[in-house]
């Protein structure tokens, strides 16, 4: 398999997305640190499989770890401090690299920790999970949960390269890849009509893990994404369109407690919801939810809220999602499939009709 490159065109914060097989190689790292310190950030389920390949292939430079315990659950400040506490025992200064290697928790959490050790250091995303491949370990967005709300404390920190390589999704329990695929089933959604079709036809392959399929979705994924990006860094306009389905997920997320649901599955159910309140507002059909509720399931992945959320609960933890503006809440929702829109021009009526037809 070729290794595909893209870039993420932001000036002098531009850095590229390698996509391919055995991508675990000295000269495919070494260009991308900057100093002569290292210091990996995994998770107590990642680093016995990859922490050890990782070190082999990186230049002679002094490298340090910190593992992490797996889990949504883990994604706090207080493990930030525990990165923070390996960088000044190991007396690493500001031209350190931070390296992440793990999925989308160890990947936030160490952006967050580079962004503001010695008021921000150089690292690398080596992504693990399929939905950290498609989705977080691109364009900067870094951070951590807290009780009353997913992802509010954070900072935009760009990555030096992003390094997703195809042969850890072998690895990668079936959960997981499901929870994935309804980030690619995003984009498609929400910015690229054929490729949603393109997921329509192949949809078994990919979750067969075809090798081949997987790179042509990882590298769609992430060619829109960093499209997006390109426009809109820091989250003032277009790339709001990537969170379809958050708002909704994010309160299943903050109600189920962090980690029982997976991301991926509660945005799975967050699109669901988007997608009827879209059809009730007359932008889709009958037909287009249906297809949106089969590819889903298709998928492996859940179509409906987890039994016994009210509307009310909804509402109170969507009340704090950071799209609500001035007291507005703004939803993601789907002018027509392929199209994506940032909007807060819908009757509270037909809000509470959607959530009321998409809880258990």
């Amino acid at each position: 398999m070729n290794t595909q490159i893209l870039n993420v065109d932001l000036g002098d914060r531009s850095y590229p997305i390698f996509i391919g097989a055995d991508l675990f190689q000295t000269e495919m790292i070494a260009p991308y640190i900057k100093g002569n310190q290292v210091l990996i950030v995994s998770n107590d389920t990642v680093a016995p499989l990859y922490l050890d390949a990782l070190k082999c292939v990186l230049p002679d430079v002094q490298v340090d770890q910190v593992i992490l315990p797996d889990g949504e659950q883990y994604k706090t400040v207080e493990q930030v401090n525990a990165i923070y506490d390996a960088l000044l025992q190991q007396r690493h200064n500001r031209t350190t690299t931070l390296i992440a290697l793990g999925g989308g928790v160890v990947g936030d959490m160490t952006g967050f920790a580079a962004a503001s050790y010695q008021r921000g250091v150089n690292f690398i995303q080596v992504p693990t999970t399929l939905l950290s491949q498609v989705d977080s370990s691109v364009g900067g967005k870094t951070g951590v949960n807290h009780p009353l709300g997913k992802n509010m404390i954070g900072a935009f920190h760009q990555p030096q390269a992003v390094l997703a390589s195809i042969d850890v999704l072998a690895t990668l329990p079936d959960r997981e890849l499901a929870a994935g695929m309804a980030e690619v089933i995003k984009y498609g959604l929400i910015y690229d009509y054929d490729f949603f079709c393109w997921l329509e036809r192949n949809m078994s392959a990919l979750m067969a893990r075809d090798s081949a399929l997987l790179s042509q979705a990882i590298y769609r994924s992430c060619e829109i994404k960093a499209e997006i990006v390109a426009l809109d860094e820091k989250e003032s306009g277009i790339r709001a369109l990537l969170n379809l389905g958050h708002t909704f997920g994010h309160a299943i997320e903050a109600d189920q407690g962090y980690g029982n649901w997976l991301h991926g599955e509660a945005v799975a159910a967050g699109t669901m919801m988007a997608a009827d309140l879209s059809m009730r507002l007359g932008w889709l059909t009958e037909a287009d939810v249906e297809r949106t509720r089969n590819i889903m399931l298709a998928a492996n992945l859940p179509v409906a809220a987890p039994q016994g959320m009210t509307a009310q609960q909804f509402m109170d933890l969507m009340s704090v999602d950071k799209k609500v503006i001035d007291g507005q809440l703004r939803l993601v929702l789907l002018e027509q499939m392929g199209k994506g829109v940032v909007t807060a021009e819908f009757a509270p009526q037909l809000l509470q009709q959607t959530l009321q037809q998409n809880i258990s």
